[in-house]
This record gives structure tokens, sequence and C-alpha cells, in this order.
């Protein structure tokens, strides 16, 4: 028997398609989406929209949103040497993160370039869970050289899912999560949930009074179910990233691998990033002991070698700038806006750029973006003024308000 082309064809390339996987949520929101809009994160499928962008967005600041966020990549580090291992590897001082709390940080390799941003748990004394956007097993191992620890990926072990949002407290509280008024801003507790347990953070990525939840996988069903009925008088949604990623651009916060490429990813040698090139130059400790990059990057600072500068940029106009080159005067290249909106709250246009230095540092007069608008099948060029701001471009008292309001 002949087998047609197209199926010569589809045999051939069997070993390499890999069926999206679908997360411990995935029947709930397959349920409630009336878009369809999937994509691939970390080899799972997950969701653009669920119903409608706009409205998903106008959730999370008005009442309150559940993200899934199980495909985050998520390591369990413990051992005598943990601490100190996580010192040696990560940018801050991993001795100053007490027990039942999380901090931001980033870790680079001997060269200063970063390799990923993340969130670090501290859940124990000896007992900590690193998440992070990017797989690095490997380099996380062959890191653990000489120090007592057990590494093992718990990506697929453990559900988790961001409530955020004004009303988050309140369903938090409705869903009879007993004590959770005490939760202070990067701080995380253990409640109760059926048979086990759930970890809840006070953290999030939209800038808004938030929290993040993580649950063995067997029971995220039952804690989604849980959030959601608590959730129906408090105006609860499921959103999709597109919504997220307004918020998180109104926030200032930066995704590897879209505001700036990781140094594993990087396929040329000028697109990696120090610290300082992406704005975290913050999370270095100059004080602690010796960690992964360090000599490159006071190097760096020493020489005043830093290439490139992380800005937040605010727009003429109202039409968002995604993807365009900004420019000095007009004429020379200078950059490229890596995220861009028209916000709702703030009500400017803003956005995320990478710049060559000077500009950007010294050089901030006369900058302006090109943005090609598309109007009745036609592109028109635009040349928009613009200028350097500071980050975070809306700041919400609500985030960080102790106790949390009831609104």
């Amino acid at each position: 028997m002949t087998m047609h082309p197209t199926a010569l064809r589809r045999a051939a390339q069997g070993h390499i398609q890999t069926p999206r996987l679908e997360t411990p949520f995935h029947a709930r929101l397959s349920a409630l989406s009336e878009t369809n809009d999937w994509y691939s994160w970390a080899g799972y499928k997950a969701p653009h929209s669920i119903f409608d962008t706009e409205l998903e967005y106008f959730a999370i600041r008005s009442t309150a949103a559940l993200f899934d966020i199980s495909p985050m990549v998520k390591y369990r580090i413990r051992g005598a040497d943990a601490e100190r291992y996580l010192n040696r590897l990560t940018l801050r001082n991993v001795e100053k993160l007490g027990v039942s709390r999380v901090h931001y940080t980033a870790w680079c390799d001997d060269h200063g370039h970063v390799l990923d941003d993340g969130t670090l748990f501290r859940l124990g004394p000896e007992d900590f869970r690193l998440c992070c956007q990017e797989r690095h097993l490997p380099w996380l191992l062959d890191s653990a050289a000489g120090f007592a620890v057990d590494i093992a990926e718990e990506t697929s072990e453990i559900a988790a899912v961001a409530l955020q949002g004004p009303t988050s407290f309140a369903v938090l509280e409705a869903a009879g999560f007993s004590g959770i008024e005490a939760l202070k801003p990067f701080q995380l507790s253990t409640f109760p949930h059926l048979e086990g347990t759930v970890t809840v953070s006070r953290t999030g990525f939209t800038g808004d009074l938030g929290y993040e939840l993580f649950v063995d996988a067997r029971q995220a069903i039952s804690l989604w179910d849980r959030l959601w009925a608590a959730g129906a008088g408090f105006g609860l949604k499921a959103i999709g990233y597109d919504a997220l990623n307004r918020a998180r651009v109104e926030a200032g916060f930066i995704v590897a691998n879209a505001d700036f490429i990781t140094a594993e990813a990087a396929l040329r040698a000028d697109r990696e990033r120090m610290p300082d090139e992406i704005g975290l130059d913050w999370l270095v400790d100059a004080e602690k002991p010796y960690f992964n990059g360090r000599d490159a990057i006071f190097r760096a600072r020493e020489k005043n070698t830093l290439k490139h500068i992380l800005v937040g940029l605010e727009i003429e106009g109202n039409i968002p700038a995604e993807g365009a080159i900004v420019y000095h005067r007009g004429k020379k290249e200078v950059g490229l806006v890596t995220a861009a909106i028209w916000s709702p709250l703030a009500k400017r246009n803003i956005a995320i750029a990478t710049l060559s230095r000077p500009y950007g540092s010294r050089v901030v007069d006369d900058l302006w973006v090109e943005i090609y608008a598309l109007r009745e099948l036609q592109y028109q060029k635009l040349m928009k003024r613009t200028r350097v701001v500071a980050r975070p471009f809306v700041k919400l008292d609500r985030r960080s308000a102790n106790p949390p309001g009831r609104f």
C-alpha cells in the first residue's frame, strides 16, 4: 500500500509532534472559555483570553480575577546547604529571607548575564521553592556541586493559581481562609484544604492586591471550586494572559524573553543583558558573600561598560507602540519597545523599552517612536514624541495595605 504524501510527512514528523499538556485547572478553564484562544506556555495549554480581554482586565482592577499559573516552572530546593547554595546562585542575600517570606530575585551566569528572574519562597529553614519562567534544572544541578542540597522540579506536581484584584481578600475570607487578613505583602502561610493544605502567598504579577495559591495537583479542581463559589458575590472572573499582561505593564514588571533575552536563549552575544541593563541593579547585594557573576557585574559598573538600559516610556497619542523602534531626534535608531499599552487606569500611552546607552540614561531628550497604525487596510506611519518616565506607571495603595481592605 502506498501512503499519501501528506500522511508520509505526518509520519516522519511524528517524533517531534508533542501535544500541549493540560494544567490541573484546565477542565474548569475549558468549560468557561468562550473565545477558545489558547497558546503554549512551557509546554502547557494556556488561555490568551477566556471571554473578553477588556472585561478580564477590568476584573483585575475592579473586582477579582483567577489566573492559572500552574505552567510556571517550580523547583524545590532542600537540604543543610540550601540557604548557602541559593545565596551563591542568586543576586539577593538569602540570609535575610525569613521563613514564610518571599522575595523577587534573579540569577546570572559567570559573565554576569541574567539567566532568569523569579520568586524565591522560604518554606522552612532548609526548604525553598524557586519559581521562574524558563527551565534551568541542568544549570541548578551543575551549580550545586559541593553543596548538600536536593533539587527537584515540581512543576507538574504542584498546581498554582493567582487570585488578583481589590476583592481578592474578600474572596479568600469568604472561602474560609481563617487568618488570611494577617498575611502581609511577600509573606506566605499554609491553610487546610480538604485532607491536605494549600500554601498562600501575598504576591502577584499585577501590581494590585493579590495572592498566589499552591496546592497538590490532585486537589486543584476542589481548590478552584472553593474559590469560585466564594467569589460569586465579589465579581470573580477567570482571565487569560492578555489581560494579565496589560496589568503587569502598568505595574512596570518585566517578562523574560519578552522584555529581555535570557543568557541561555540568546543566539547573539550582544543580546545578553546584565542586571543593571534591565532595571534589576537594585537586586544586587554588594555585601553578601560571593555569587555567580559578581565580578563581571561590578567590573562593568567600575569601567562603565554597560551598553543597554531598560526604561519606562510615556508616548503621545493613544495608539500602543508595541514593537516600535525608538529614535533620537527622529533619525538615529536607539532602541526598541518591548511592551506597550494604552493604560485605562493611568489614562496614558505607556511602554517598556530597551535602549542603547547613553540614550535613556544621560540622553533623555528628543526621543521618538515609529508606530505603524492599520487604518482601513492601509498602514500609516506615525512618529510620536516620547519621554522617559519612572516605573511603575500605576501604583495602588491597596496592594500593600495592611490589613487588606474589603472592597
